[in-house]
């Protein structure tokens, strides 16, 4: 029987949920996407997506569960939460620094902080800062 994972972050996304998973799981080791839920016929005059389309994914980072939900424009990341990325060495830091920070905001990127491309910040911090 699996284990229940007590908390698990619910990323808000307008439309792009499974490509932020796919990206996410591509850099992280031990991580993949588990399901795809998409959205039904029914309700259709409420979420106004259509039927078919992605509605959650969910997926895992180093084997620590995450969903996406493609819930609209409304809602959008600001840096009031950040993930953070605790490494081992320097080649570490480089190598997230490098693919979380692709196709993100350059403006946004120092000391250690950075806003993907979709706009989700991270930290990027040595070993020690997270104690």
């Amino acid at each position: 029987m699996a284990t229940l994972k007590r908390i698990t972050p619910c990323l808000w996304f307008d439309d792009q949920g499974e490509e932020a998973a796919r990206f996410y799981t591509g850099i992280f080791r031990n991580s993949r996407i588990t399901s795809v839920i998409r959205y039904p016929e029914a309700g259709q005059e409420v979420h106004g997506k259509p039927a078919g389309s992605v509605m959650v994914v969910h997926f895992q980072l180093d084997g620590h569960p995450f969903s996406a939900l493609n819930g609209g424009p409304i809602f959008t990341f600001n840096e009031a939460v950040s993930l953070q990325v605790n490494c081992e060495t320097q080649e570490e830091i480089d190598y997230y620094w490098e693919k979380l920070g692709a196709g993100g905001d350059p403006k946004a990127q120092q000391c250690g902080w950075l806003k993907d491309r979709f706009g989700l910040s991270w930290q990027v911090v040595p070993r020690g800062m997270d104690e």
